[in-house]
């Protein structure tokens, strides 16, 4: 008797602050061309009257009727991601870069609560880096055109989610897994170690690139999706 092929995960793929699905376009195909549905989902970011919640309301409104979900939140999505999963049946989540918040916490009470400014600051006096050269604080690893485009398609990011208490009582029972970029300079690597260890009691892993990893690096970040699918634990009961 033949062994049934597993069902291949479908990947969504979250955006932080002030960005849209083009960042995920990449990754995207090399995961389709492998055989992979691929969700990269639009926020309502430039909303005003948009928070946290309306956040998660539209990352479930794309999975749709999809299952087998394995979520991918890059930076600020790391504080919808959660939410998301706390309300339909995820298999996999992993942090890409990925902000961690606490019950209760602001998004805006986060750079000091972390000790997330502090951080920055050391990492930018070791980079010799100006604080308004915002290239080299996010995409230091890639090449000029790819950068510059990758600005063109910022959007305008509302207040509001960063006013809103994370509104969870406890990270949601998922498996899940943090990515880090090692030349990060917006998200230091070495605090967002600290802080995955503190908050998660996770070990993260790390790969190349900058804070826009999957534009850079693509498929090795392809082959660390796939990798950490194939090692999940039993999926949740739906």
């Amino acid at each position: 008797m033949t062994t049934p092929a597993p069902t291949p995960p479908c990947f969504v793929l979250i955006p932080g602050a002030a960005a849209d699905s083009w960042c995920w376009h990449l990754l995207a195909a090399e995961l389709r061309a492998r055989g992979h549905d691929v969700v990269p989902v639009d926020l309502p970011c430039d909303d005003e009257s948009a928070g946290l919640s309306e956040y998660a309301d539209a990352v479930i409104a794309a999975i749709g009727d999809r299952t087998d979900l394995a979520v991918v939140a890059h930076s600020f999505g790391g504080f919808t991601a959660p939410i998301v999963c706390d309300r339909v049946p995820v298999d996999l989540l992993v942090l890409l870069a990925g902000q961690i918040p606490t019950p209760g916490e602001k998004p805006e009470d986060w750079w000091t609560s972390t000790g997330y400014l502090e951080a920055r600051r050391e990492q930018d006096a070791r980079d010799g880096r100006a604080e308004d050269d915002l290239a080299s604080l996010f995409t230091n690893d890639l090449p000029p055109d790819l950068a510059a485009e990758a600005f063109r398609h910022g959007r305008q990011q509302a207040g509001r989610p960063f006013g809103e208490p994370w509104p969870l009582a406890a990270w949601p029972e998922v498996h899940t897994r943090v990515l880090l970029h090692r030349d990060d300079r917006f998200l230091p690597v070495g605090f967002a170690r600290r802080l995955a260890r503190e908050r998660l009691g996770i070990e993260p892993d790390e790969m190349p690139g900058d804070h826009l990893g999957m534009l850079g690096h693509p498929t090795e970040l392809a082959d660390r999706l796939e990798a950490y699918w194939a090692g999940r634990p039993q999926a949740r009961p739906r």
